[in-house]
């Protein structure tokens, strides 16, 4: 017994599969152009700080527009970050992952937002019982201790 479908038209989904192909290629081979594109602009913005200091980049384009996620891939980035994991993680080492994947130089206030972007995130897991908390840190820095987060046992 095969449980292999007859389609009428097997070209027609051929075709179809083809084209879902060329799509998916098409969508990542953007995605790879906007990153370079969001690294040219902190880089420029980079350049006019040490021209001026007080120049407000902010003005030219906002933060939010600037760095902005597509909608559902913050929340995918720190399950997956959980997922790939050796062991907890607090919401600054997510944040520092989140920027290196990214390709963002950012400076504290910048890490500072992204990491309160992240943590709305994981307060959100929680609620919906993916992520827990499991203890703090001990070996922190200044800004110290961090709460650790893991993926709840049975959870995604």
């Amino acid at each position: 017994m095969q449980n292999t479908p007859k389609y009428d038209r097997p070209n027609t989904v051929a075709g179809l599969v083809e084209k879902h192909k060329e799509l998916s290629d098409l969508r990542d081979r953007y995605k790879a152009e906007i990153k370079k594109l969001t690294v040219d602009i902190d880089h420029l913005d980079a350049a006019i700080r040490l021209f001026d200091p007080a120049a407000d980049t902010y003005a030219i384009k906002e933060y939010v527009t600037k760095h902005r996620a597509q909608k559902g891939s913050v929340k995918r980035f720190v399950l997956n970050a959980f997922r790939e994991a050796d062991g907890p993680l607090t919401s600054r080492q997510i944040t520092e992952m989140w920027a290196e994947d990214r390709g963002l130089v950012a400076d504290d206030a910048t890490l500072s937002l992204i990491r309160k972007r992240i943590g709305a995130c994981i307060k959100s897991c929680v609620g919906q019982g993916l992520i827990e908390e499991v203890g703090v840190t001990t070996d922190h820095g200044e800004y110290g201790p961090y709460k650790l987060w893991a993926l709840k046992e049975g959870g995604q």
